[in-house]
């Protein structure tokens, strides 16, 4: 299972960024979809809306309803993961999504996460060590 951050998938989406090719092939790689966290839903909602503009973001819109991803919509216990997470690399300073995507990660044992966010997420050692897309290819 891959896990995808918000940077990746604004990376998928928008074709003047410049991993766009590199994370294209590797969604079009993968048999299954992409696991998203709910976390990341509004974050890629709104840059999707705001830089990619209407017709990006409502393609962006028809691939989530119609399962292009799959959506991991969490619990509780995946928030107090997530703040264990952030506690343990409290000098880091992750935001919610980063961990909640860490912690969603470890839950499902994912094999890797795709991001661009190699500081932060290249920094935290996760159970199962998933590896990280694109930088581990």
């Amino acid at each position: 299972m891959i896990v995808a951050d918000t940077s990746a998938v604004i990376a998928l989406l928008d074709r003047d960024e410049r991993h766009h090719g590199v994370i294209k092939a590797l969604f079009a790689r993968d048999a299954e979809p992409w696991l998203l966290p709910w976390a990341t839903l509004p974050e890629v909602d709104y840059l999707a809306a705001q830089r990619m503009g209407a017709r990006v973001h409502a393609l962006w819109m028809d691939d989530l309803t119609d399962g292009t991803y799959h959506v991991h919509w969490g619990n509780d216990e995946d928030l107090e993961h997530a703040r264990k997470i952030q506690k343990k690399y409290q000098s880091l300073n992750l935001g919610l999504v980063d961990a909640i995507v860490m912690a969603v990660a470890e839950g499902v044992r994912a094999t890797a996460i795709v991001t661009l966010d190699l500081r932060h997420f290249g920094a935290v050692e996760l159970k199962g060590a998933p590896k990280l897309y694109p930088r581990d290819l």
